[in-house]
């Protein structure tokens, strides 16, 4: 037996959630549920990645949203980014010349977050970043050397 507290529709009125006080098991085969047939399960969501952070940015650029401050700086432009991502280089420097390491860290986030906003605006997308520093990956260091030298001349 079940006595309905309430009932709350979602937005668009299509999913119903039901409070109910329970007076013994839920389910006519004695259990407190009937739900207990797990029929499938998707993976835990997956952590933080700069993925999902530059498709977030990305987001914040295409579809505006109101109060958020990545939306006010695409919408400030240009200028206002590159403004903020010189003041996060500084940051960096003034937290990693005082030692501190977890401030340190702080900043860079702050950098990184901001270089990326810039990135987005710019048009620039990680692959090629990561294609330009995978270019620049040289295991022998003898080529390196020559490169640099050839490239002194």
């Amino acid at each position: 037996m079940q006595r309905v507290v309430s009932i709350t529709a979602d937005c668009d009125r299509d999913a119903l959630v039901v409070k109910v006080r329970k007076t013994g098991p839920a389910c006519h085969l004695g259990n407190d549920s009937c739900f207990v047939d797990l029929l499938h399960e998707g993976e835990e969501p997956e952590g933080f990645s700069l993925n999902a952070l530059m498709t977030l940015i990305e987001g914040r650029k295409t579809e505006k949203k109101e109060g958020s401050y990545t939306t006010y700086l695409f919408e400030k432009g240009l200028d206002k980014i590159l403004k903020k991502v010189g003041e996060e280089c500084t940051e960096v420097i003034i937290g990693a010349k005082g030692g501190d390491r977890g401030e340190t860290i702080y900043e860079v986030a702050d950098l990184t977050y901001h270089v990326m906003v810039m990135m987005v605006e710019m048009g620039i997308s990680l692959e090629e970043i990561k294609a330009e520093l995978a270019s620049r990956h040289v295991i022998d260091h003898k080529v390196k050397q020559e490169k640099s030298t050839a490239a002194g001349k």
